[in-house]
């Protein structure tokens, strides 16, 4: 895993500035690649790429990047791990072509050149997100993973296309303008995240997923897909309940032991829920010393996990470690978040997720999580809820109807989503009442609307509730909010996290598979697989999610720096403050919960102080 940077212009900028740039740029990412740095400069084509390296796999020096191809046509800046080259070096022997290593790197860089591009991307299984120029047509590609694994932006400004793995690095450029986007902001408000393509930034961009950027100098970049979700989730097919175990064990444990590869030490992160107690069951199976796993714990029992991760570790035989957080130490990675993210991020759960990783990387470089089952098992409590509702759904129309606008169900929790869930005209926005923190980030941004980017399905591709939440899970919220979570939790501290359950063949054939095989449970594939391996009292229990106790802290150890971050006078500054300070208020005196929303302004407001 890894950092880049680079840029292609149709300035006449010498060889030292571009040095010097891309070197400036380059620097801001040390965190995610500590182990080596290299440029490479073409000043005359007006292109320069920079890598930062975490080496995973071929330590050696023939593992550095940029990386340029045998044939000398081709140089690579890559990002990412992919676990394909068994089935790609015997192309590429019998092609004569001979590596000088065994990093994936060099096994992408000549199937591209061998096969082109668009070709060699089928043959790639994995995460990864690149860069690839072609010195003979003087042709730029970019291109991000299927599922959005790993981060790239990029922007065009002043006859120059930049791009990098994390905003900071595009920052870093002296003529790189960065001003807030307030139609992106209203969609952070509404979602916790900024959904892609968009930035923070006006005129900067994040490369949706299994997308390829083509940029020629001289014209317009040119984005397409070259993989989309709607292409596999056709076509349902027929098989048992026993058959679909069966394949799904072993794809998974493929998927598992391709993610093993490493030359540096590997552990996982181990919650003691379904996805990460399968990852973790299928690791040990394949491997003959006990599986590295770490697990971070609360005081608070709503919070904690950390027995029934112990209680697996224990069941399998893994090198167990375990930290028990204090509100301290949870809260003293607050000041880091808004340098992590480099644009508002509100998931209160990027704090345990930090700390994990933090704990991990102590003992090793790589770890494998569980993260994707929700989205494509279907193990979300609002899919568990679509599919009790769904048969309803004519009646609930009826009774939203006929209740007053904006409808609170007195002396209930949450009585206000729920009062909106009941008066959804529509499926899509019953799936929108249940995510959204802001519902009207309007009222908060008077005449600014969010960017509508519809990632709902239509009936005709989807006619099922649960399926087209799954779907509007995968797009958005698992690439704009746990992926990137995930990317920059662990890249902040310079660890490696593989995902085998985003295996791409695995969220394929779990999409092709017939509703029967839910039995009316959530994720009951999973189920069956894992109780393979472990006793089902150790893993069946109420999903609880990975979090703290942020609605706690904000009337406790929190509340001094909450109450400085939103005095009216910073506030107005961007929103409305009328409803931030009302929703203050509301959750000082114990009224209502309204840590989700507080967050969200909170975290927008310790970014905006490092803008000063």
């Amino acid at each position: 895993m890894c950092g880049i940077v680079g840029l292609v212009t149709q300035k006449s900028w010498p060889a030292d500035t571009l040095h010097n740039d891309i070197h400036t740029m380059s620097r801001t990412l040390a965190h995610r690649g500590p182990d080596d740095q290299g440029l490479w400069l073409d000043a005359e084509a007006g292109v320069a790429f920079g890598h930062r390296r975490l080496a995973i796999v071929d330590l050696s020096p023939a593992g550095h990047q940029p990386m340029v191809s045998q044939c000398g046509r081709w140089v690579m800046c890559y990002n990412g791990e992919t676990y394909s080259q068994a089935e790609l070096k015997p192309i590429l022997s019998s092609h004569n072509i001979t590596l000088r290593g065994h990093s994936d790197t060099e096994v992408m860089l000549e199937s591209c050149a061998l096969l082109g591009v668009h070709k060699a991307l089928k043959h790639f299984i994995g995460m990864f997100a690149f860069a690839l120029w072609d010195r003979h047509d003087r042709v730029l590609y970019l291109v991000r993973d299927r599922l959005g694994i790993k981060p790239l932006y990029w922007t065009y400004q002043n006859q120059t296309l930049f791009f990098a793995s994390e905003l900071k690095a595009l920052k870093a450029h002296r003529e790189v303008v960065s001003t807030t986007d307030r139609k992106a902001l209203a969609s952070y408000l509404n979602h916790g995240y900024i959904p892609a393509p968009h930035s923070i930034y006006e005129n900067i961009y994040k490369l949706p997923q299994g997308h390829i950027l083509t940029y020629r100098p001289g014209s317009e970049p040119v984005i397409e897909p070259y993989w989309a979700l709607k292409d596999v989730v056709i076509g349902k097919r027929s098989i048992t309940p026993e058959q679909a175990v069966e394949e799904l064990h072993e794809l998974l444990k493929d998927a598992v032991g391709r993610r093993m590869m490493a030359d540096v030490p590997l552990g996982a992160f181990l919650s003691g829920g379904i996805d990460s107690s399968l990852v973790v069951s299928l690791m040990q199976s394949q491997s003959t010393q006990p599986i590295k796993t770490f697990t971070i714990g609360f005081e608070q029992k709503k919070y904690n996990e950390a027995e029934h991760a112990r209680q697996i570790a224990q069941h399998l035989g893994t090198e167990h470690t375990e930290l028990f957080v204090t509100a301290q130490q949870a809260q003293a990675v607050i000041p880091k978040l808004h340098t992590l993210y480099d644009e508002p991020f509100a998931d209160a759960s990027q704090i345990p997720t930090f700390l994990v990783a933090q704990l991990a990387r102590q003992h090793v470089t790589v770890a494998l999580s569980g993260d994707g089952g929700d989205e494509s098992f279907g193990g979300y409590r609002r899919h568990a809820f679509g599919q009790k509702i769904q048969g309803w759904w004519p009646l609930v129309q009826r009774i939203g109807a006929l209740l007053p606008k904006k409808y609170t169900l007195p002396f209930i929790k949450d009585g206000e989503k729920i009062g909106r869930l009941l008066q959804s005209k529509s499926q899509q926005q019953l799936y929108d009442s249940i995510l959204e923190q802001w519902p009207n980030p309007a009222l908060l941004l008077p005449g600014v609307q969010p960017y509508n980017d519809n990632l709902w399905p239509t009936d005709a591709l989807l006619p099922d509730l649960v399926d087209k939440m799954r779907y509007a899970d995968t797009i958005g919220y698992l690439a704009d909010d746990v992926l990137v979570k995930l990317d920059r939790a662990t890249m902040g501290v310079g660890l490696e996290a593989r995902v085998p359950l985003l295996d791409h063949r695995v969220v394929t054939w779990a999409w092709q598979q017939p509703h029967t095989l839910y039995q009316g449970k959530t994720k009951w594939l999973l189920r069956q697989i894992l109780k393979r391996y472990v006793p089902e009292p150790l893993f069946e229990r109420p999903k609880m999610g990975f979090s703290v106790p942020i609605g706690d802290w904000l009337r406790g150890d929190l509340k001094e720096w909450a109450h400085a971050l939103l005095n009216e006078d910073s506030l107005k500054q961007t929103f409305e403050p009328k409803l931030v300070l009302q929703a203050w208020q509301n959750h000082q005196k114990g009224q209502s919960s309204q840590s989700q929303r507080l967050w969200n302004i909170l975290m927008f407001q310790a970014w905006k102080e490092t803008l000063r």
